[in-house]
């Protein structure tokens, strides 16, 4: 059932429309946060977010009734429509800027409180976090700091894990090797040298976190002592994870951007997408790319490219190098970037 329900006509309660992947959630985050600042606000976005979202907001479908409706005819008209939307104060939306119709029903059913927004900024140079506070009006801070709530369950789950893995005590590595675009793949026999290496200098064990592309694909590569491959985990579980492990590496992907943002030691590997619109804002966050001439490129350019070389040229050896650069002397992973966010694609 869904969690958002219609409440009565002078609620001081916020509508907030989000239709984006868990990239672009967590890119938003910190502008949802500030409308929680506000008022109490209930997010229609896809229902897994639950597990993120500051408090004040309680989150529901966008497959909800009074959305679905929008995309018909005479929706305006429906009396549900307007007692669903008559009940908010605001209602802020990030989807259907593009489609007159549907912008235009909502915006009649909102009577002057929508704020309508492109999904994506107009300026492709601009950060995609600074884009959505800037919706709002807000100068993106110096620091971004969020608490994202490890729910009590997940957290207990991953203590289970942790023992029954034999993880106590070990240093942890967990390297979610997909993403939502193949294109921005780092092959994951790279990523086997990487843990390689982590089983070889810190005895530590590595956690492969299995989406469901690559479930479908399955990793390549024989399995190798001190590598566990994780399937089936939500985002309250995938969180718990995460904030366990001593370092997390992974590809411009939804897991990278969590990751970061719950603190997490982050590494984040960057080909044919852009690191200044597209790199996790979490403080204690590396970005690694190859700088090749033809990197970022268009959608189009990446689904056509034949060489792949932002990726495949970025060998092992060198994210190592920066993974020893980054390391304390003494192999103490508990304090890798404690106390600066750095960069390297300037």
């Amino acid at each position: 059932m869904d969690s958002v329900t219609t409440r009565g006509r002078f609620s001081k309660k916020i509508l907030v429309l989000f239709p984006g992947a868990l990239g672009d959630f967590i890119c938003f985050l910190p502008a949802l946060e500030a409308l929680a600042g506000q008022a109490e606000v209930d997010l229609l976005a896809r229902t897994e977010y639950a597990a993120l979202v500051p408090e004040r907001v309680t989150t529901g479908s966008l497959e909800r009734y009074e959305i679905r409706r929008l995309f018909a005819a005479d929706a305006e008209h429906d009396e549900r429509l307007k007692r669903f939307f008559a009940s908010y104060a605001s209602v802020y939306s990030w989807m259907g800027s593009a489609q007159p119709e549907f912008a235009g029903r909502l915006r009649t059913l909102c009577l002057g409180r929508l704020l309508l927004y492109p999904f994506r900024p107009p300026d492709a140079a601009v950060p995609v976090v600074d884009y959505f506070l800037g919706c709002l009006g807000i100068a993106r801070p110096k620091e971004i700091s969020l608490h994202i709530p490890l729910q009590a369950e997940a957290w207990a789950w991953s203590e289970a894990l942790w023992l029954q893995r034999d993880l106590r005590g070990k240093k942890v590595l967990v390297i979610a090797p997909g993403s939502g675009a193949r294109e921005k793949n780092w092959p994951f026999d790279f990523y086997m040298e990487v843990m390689s290496w982590w089983n070889e200098r810190f005895a530590g064990e590595s956690v492969v976190v299995m989406g469901p592309v690559e479930e479908e694909r399955g990793p390549t590569g024989a399995p190798r002592e001190g590598i566990h491959l994780l399937r089936d985990m939500d985002l309250a579980q995938l969180a718990a994870l995460l904030r366990r492990c001593d370092l997390y590496l992974g590809n411009d992907s939804g897991v990278s951007h969590l990751a970061s943002a719950l603190g997490v030691k982050t590494v984040a590997l960057f080909g044919p997408t852009d690191p200044r619109r597209w790199a996790p804002w979490g403080r204690t966050t590396t970005v690694i790319t190859q700088k090749v001439k033809c990197s970022p490129c268009s959608a189009q350019q990446v689904k056509s490219c034949a060489h792949r070389k932002c990726l495949t040229t970025l060998r092992p050896t060198h994210v190592i190098h920066k993974l020893e650069d980054l390391l304390p002397e003494r192999g103490n992973c508990a304090t890798l970037l404690d106390n600066e966010r750095c960069r390297d694609y300037s």
